[in-house]
């Protein structure tokens, strides 16, 4: 069985395809899905998704590093959604220097450090998006004491050494579907690297279909791709990284504390 520890259900692609997409989860053996959320105006959205579907589906609360015209988060308005039974993590929080230049993203670095104090004070972890900003992010963790809350580097393209930095403040490293692309040599570098304690799996749900699906809408059932992608980079069975990344998971983000959903009474 497998856990994709990163997706975006909520988002436009997947509005009118939900029952297929749960679907093709159960078919291909992944039992549960991180929602992580990017502003706090979809966070409604996603907490009603989750509660929609207890035990299959968690969520994380958060403001992403690109966007600018948002409501601004503060610790203790993060501190409060992440105390509500669905929420598991802080994020996708971080920086990302690809459009801009670092210079001109103060705001952006500000940003990063509310979410690692809220994640710090809330005893969640954090889901860190890292982009053209590596040294940038790592420095921020160490002198925010990220490693007290403890986190992920989510759809992680950095080299070995970024890797190693991470690891060494405790953070776990989550491949995506690019693990499964042929000429994606740093990440396969990484992945065979980790150790298989601290790895994770997701899919980065629209984005980053995996092969055979690449260029296609990405979806949290095909995070088994990204295993096998996996398995075959480390020469172990696809089962033994299900099984490893599975347990990952679930030692640093848990399930959402959701009440199983009760039927309707007969009219």
């Amino acid at each position: 069985m497998f856990v994709d520890s990163h997706c975006h259900l909520d988002l436009p692609e997947f509005q009118e395809r939900l029952p297929d997409v749960l679907a093709t989860m159960a078919a291909e053996g992944v039992e549960h899905a991180l929602c992580v959320s990017i502003t706090l105006e979809a966070w409604p959205r996603i907490r009603d998704l989750v509660r929609a579907h207890p035990g299959l589906l968690s969520a994380s609360v958060g403001v992403h590093p690109d966007y600018l015209d948002v409501n601004e988060p503060t610790v203790a308005q993060l501190v409060e959604l992440a105390m509500q039974p669905e929420v598991v993590a802080i994020g996708e929080t971080g920086l990302d220097y690809y459009r801009m230049p670092g210079d001109e993203l103060d705001w952006q670095r500000e940003r990063f450090r509310v979410h690692i104090r809220a994640a710090r004070e809330a005893k969640k972890p954090l889901i860190i998006h890292t982009r053209a900003a590596a040294q940038d992010t790592i420095r921020l963790l160490r002198e925010e004491r990220a490693e007290e809350a403890g986190g992920v580097m989510h759809c992680f393209t950095e080299d070995w050494d970024i890797a190693r930095q991470a690891l060494d403040i405790g953070f776990y490293i989550s491949m995506s579907g690019i693990v499964s692309f042929k000429n994606a040599t740093i990440v396969h570098d990484v992945a065979r690297r980790v150790p298989l304690d601290r790895l994770l799996i997701e899919t980065d749900s629209p984005y980053l279909a995996p092969v055979p699906y690449r260029g296609k809408t990405n979806q949290p059932g095909w995070v088994a791709h990204v295993a096998a992608a996996v398995a075959r980079l480390r020469q172990i069975p696809v089962e033994e990284v299900g099984r490893i990344t599975t347990e990952n998971y679930d030692r640093l983000f848990g399930r959402a504390r959701l009440p199983a959903v009760q039927p309707a009474p007969a009219a």
